[in-house]
Parts: structure tokens; sequence; C-alpha cells
């Protein structure tokens, strides 16, 4: 290792805007199958494929429809 380094022709990090944040969150058990079938079918992680889904939701600002019985 150097003793010192030269960062004077560093870069800002482009992706640093979209840096994922771990939270905690509860599900179904069968949302949770619904998602780990799909991840199978198409080979994308269970968890990247529930953010895909939200992100699209909130992209299109859908709103839920909610009937209380």
């Amino acid at each position: 290792m150097r003793d010192s380094y030269d960062f004077s022709k560093s870069v800002k990090n482009p992706y640093a805007s979209k840096i994922k944040k771990q939270i905690t969150i509860r599900l179904d058990e069968d949302t949770i199958e619904y998602f780990k079938s799909m991840s199978e079918e198409t080979g994308i992680p269970y968890q990247n494929l529930i953010n895909l889904y939200l992100r699209d939701c909130a992209n299109k600002h859908k709103k839920l429809n909610l009937k209380w019985a």
C-alpha cells in the first residue's frame, strides 16, 4: 500500500443517489411465494422483483383500491 493517495482527479459516484436502503417489512406468505415463483421463472432474485414492482407503482402513481368489508 502507498503512504498517501491522490484523489484530486476523482469523480463523484453517479450511482450514489440510487443506493438502496435496507428495511424490514412484513409480507404475507402467499405474497412472498408469488414473487419467489416469479423469481424462478425469470432468474431475477425475488427481492429485486418486489423492488421493481414497487418502483413501477410509485413511478405510475398507482393508488390502492381498498374496500373494507
